[in-house]
């Protein structure tokens, strides 16, 4: 089984704790998706992991190895940190044949790539003409090469059109179908949400959560459920007699927090109120995940009350 170990991992730099005792693991068939704010210590962790840098303590290692001591790693561990490290005056094809020689990887392997992240038809072009979404898909051709068991991406979607972030999100699924280890680092919530079983979150270097998304959901958030009926005075009353606190929005519907929508509706039932919809109000994972690194944000923005409310 090749899983990602991190042990009491902990990186100074002067006296600035970037990473600070941080253990989890990243187990194969799944997708992990690795977040924090700015300055969260989830690039630095990644660069341990890589042997990019040493830690000041602790272990991080690769199927129970540190990444250095990995025979052909290209062929075990795929990584794209950074797309602007291709050299620019190379094509797209020079730069992975360059690469597969280095690594023992057959040169059909670089047009197997090329084809599969899209980019097949501007394999010759130099790479400083590609745009960065161009450069996205060429770093993690890169990072496919070896066809490796552990995938770890650095905010793989940054600069991807539309149909780049489908196409991403169903590589990564599809390699956690093959039983493959995959971290995926991201800012980008919504897009997170869409495509990550499992949640490692950060704050100012250390673990704040390791949990199932589902479970890092439901531990965030209260039951909450939305209604819309024609009678709202009378569902109203009725909710308030049952000690709900029932608040109108904007569009008309009533959100009552604390309640699921099977206790709305047996309340209505039981007063005959006629409603047109009823639903838990599912919590998302940027409110569950601001939640939680409201206090552990080197740069964090001044929210209004209404806004931090909503959250």
């Amino acid at each position: 089984m090749t899983s990602i170990d991190v042990h009491e991992l902990t990186k100074d730099y002067g006296a600035t704790r970037a990473v600070d005792r941080l253990s989890f693991s990243v187990g194969p068939g799944r997708v992990t998706g690795f977040l924090g704010p700015n300055g969260a210590g989830k690039s630095t962790t990644m660069r341990l992991i890589l042997g990019l840098d040493r830690p000041t303590s602790g272990t991080a290692t690769i199927g129970g190895r540190p990444y250095a001591a990995i025979g052909n790693p290209l062929g075990r561990v795929g990584a794209l940190l950074d797309a602007q490290a291709a050299h620019g005056s190379r094509t797209a094809r020079s730069h992975l044949l360059v690469l597969a020689a280095s690594n023992g990887i057959a040169a059909s392997r670089v047009e197997k790539v090329l084809e599969e992240t899209g980019l097949a038809a501007v394999g010759g072009r130099r790479i400083k003409t590609f745009s960065l979404g161009m450069r996205q898909r060429l770093g993690i051709a890169a990072a496919l090469l070896g066809e490796p068991d552990v995938v770890m991406l650095d905010e793989p979607s940054n600069g991807l059109d539309p149909e780049g972030i489908v196409w991403i999100r169903e590589l990564m699924r599809g390699m956690a179908r093959e039983g493959r280890t995959v971290l995926v680092s991201s800012h980008l919530m919504n897009e997170t949400s869409s495509f990550a079983d499992h949640l490692i979150v950060l704050g100012r270097g250390r673990l704040l959560a390791d949990l199932p998304m589902r479970e890092f959901l439901d531990s965030r958030s209260r039951p909450g459920a939305r209604v819309r009926t024609s009678e709202a005075s009378r569902l109203r009353d009725a909710l308030i007699r049952k000690r709900y606190a029932p608040v109108q929005s904007d569009d008309g519907s009533w959100t009552i927090a604390g309640a699921t929508a099977e206790e709305v509706g047996l309340v209505a039932a039981a007063e005959a109120v006629p409603l047109l919809e009823l639903s838990d109000v599912q919590p998302t994972l940027e409110e569950a995940y601001l939640g939680l690194t409201a206090d552990a944000s080197e740069c964090a923005s001044a929210v209004s009350p209404a806004a931090r409310q909503e959250v």
